[in-house]
Parts: C-alpha cells; structure tokens; sequence
C-alpha cells in the first residue's frame, strides 16, 4: 500500500482580521480597582471585578436586595455547617431585618443551634468518641431536643418550631445564637428535615419514630408552602448537599402540582466544594424556562458574610 501524499499547506494564506474588531470578553470596565487603605465595604465590593464569581457575587446580592424591597420571598435552605462556622449572628441579623423570609435546616442544623443555646458551643470531636461508643451521646442534646419534637407532635407541630418554642420557653443561656428560637421569636417559618439514623439524638432512648415522622412530615408541608410563594424570589443553599436539595426540588414540584406559579426563580449553592445534588437540583432544574440558578464556591465563613455585606451595600 502506497505511502499518502501530504503536501504542505501555504501557511502566507492564513487569514486574520483586526483584533479590535474581535468581542473579548474581559474588558477595561470590568477590571478591579485597587483597594485603599481605610475603604469602606462598598468600595471594596464596588472595586471587585465585574469577572465570573465576582460578577456573580454582586448580581446575586443585587437580585436578594430587589427580593426584599419588592415584598419577595427569600427562603435560607442549609445544613449544619453555617453554624458550625460561626455564622449564625449573620443569619439572626438578617432575620429580624426581614431579609430571611424563612429557614430550612436539615437534622444536624437542629442539633448544633440548639447546642449553641444551650451552653454556647458546639461540635464535638468525633475521632476522639467514636472509639469507646460516646460520639453522640450526651444527654442533654439528645433529651431536650426528642423531648421537644415529641411534645410539639402533641401540639401539631413541625420539629423546627417545636425545638425553637422549647429553647425560648427553657430561657436557655444563650438562647440569643439560636436560629430556630429567633424564628419562634420572629413568627417565621422555620422547618427541619431529617433521615431517621443520620442524627445523634436518633441515638438517644427517647427518640421516638412517630413524633420524628410526624414533625418532618408537617415541616415538609410548610416548606412546600413557603416555596409556593417563590415565584420571583430567591433560594438559598448553604451547605447542604444532599437533604435540603432532595427536599427543595420535591417542594418545587409539589407547589406547581397545586398550580401556584412557582416561576422567575432565583436559586443559589453556596459551599466550599461543587456537589451533584446542589448543581442539579437547585441550581439547574428548578430554574429551567425562565429563572436563574448561580452557584458560588468557597468557604461560608468567608463568602456568606462577603455576601450579605454586599447585600446591605444594595439596600
């Protein structure tokens, strides 16, 4: 079989064209401006490139700010991360300014609020418990929270606002720092989500199945309601990866199932890693036909106050 004939191209030929004639896509506009010693927070956000997550930082404060100020509601999903980073001061302020229409927490979100009301700190060191059986075992995360969930089934209610109304009516220490006590205070919804075995308290000898079931079902129902009012309004994720995600996308659907025009739809993930549950079902299905979905990567401690900082700047 013969050997084929490349023959070499006449490379004088290439053509081009001026390169100001060219859209690129960073431009002088969109550069950052040197920050100043003494700036000011608006300075400094002002000065961030108007460049991908920067310019994604920005529009998403901007679209949370216009949410507020038209009446809209924005809806804080998240799991327990947030608290355990030491943003829960954050999340209260923009509670009581009206910000955080309502709050979502998955079960370990329950555990670690309500152990920051209770003796002003949080998270226990796994490794070192896990061997001898003591991980999760201390009696009074475990009493006071089952305790809380199976009276308010009593009563009707979701496991959020069972848990937030014991930790105001116990006066507990610091029940200041408390998310889910803030949204008893407030009269905002607040829900929690559980799996039955992912909790430290599903340890405990009071825990009890029935009032567990019960309660998240309820909370699930009220989530669905808040999500009904989301048409044009904004979603955020923090730091759950799988639970709020599943359910938030399952609310979603049930809402439109009841004809409420769940459309327009802002949702945000914000968490230090990219996870398939948050990028599909928050940031990508929901908001299919006529919404925006964004997703900003980083550590919470840094970007969420970055974030609402920016989000003052706009109102």
């Amino acid at each position: 079989m013969a050997n084929k004939d490349f023959k070499p191209l006449d490379f004088s030929k290439v053509r081009t064209y001026p390169a100001e004639k060219r859209y690129s896509k960073v431009q002088t506009a969109a550069l950052g401006k040197i920050v100043q010693k003494g700036s000011s927070v608006h300075s400094f956000i002002d000065g961030l490139p108007d460049i991908l997550a920067a310019q994604n930082l920005k529009a998403i404060a901007r679209k949370i700010a216009q949410t507020h100020a038209a009446n809209r509601t924005v809806l804080l999903g998240m799991g327990a991360h947030p608290i355990k980073v030491g943003l829960s001061p954050l999340i209260i302020d923009f509670m009581e300014k009206g910000i955080i229409d309502a709050v979502a927490l998955n079960g370990a979100g329950v555990i670690h609020d309500f152990e920051l009301a209770f003796m002003g700190e949080t998270s226990e060191d796994v490794a070192a418990s896990l061997e001898d059986g003591s991980f999760g075992m201390a009696e009074e995360t475990g009493a006071f929270i089952n305790q809380a969930i199976t009276d308010g089934a009593s009563k009707e209610l979701g496991i959020g606002a069972a848990v937030g109304q014991a930790i105001v009516k116990a006066r507990l220490a610091h029940r200041r720092l408390s998310i889910l006590a803030t949204a008893a205070r407030l009269g905002i919804p607040v829900t929690a989500h559980i799996a039955i075995g992912t909790d430290i308290i599903h340890m405990h000898p009071k825990a009890d199945g029935k009032a567990l079931g019960e309660g998240s079902l309820r909370d699930f129902r009220t989530l669905t309601s808040v999500v009904a009012t989301l048409g044009d309004g904004v979603y955020l994720n923090f730091g759950s990866a799988v639970i709020l995600p599943e359910v938030f996308l399952k609310a979603v659907s049930l809402a439109r199932n009841l004809r409420q025009p769940v459309q327009k739809l802002t949702t945000v993930n914000l968490d230090f890693l990219a996870h398939y549950r948050p990028l599909t079902n928050v940031v990508d299905r929901p908001t299919m036909g006529n919404g925006k979905g964004y997703h900003l990567t980083g550590h919470m401690e840094i970007m969420v106050p970055l974030l609402f900082a920016a989000v003052l700047d706009d109102l």
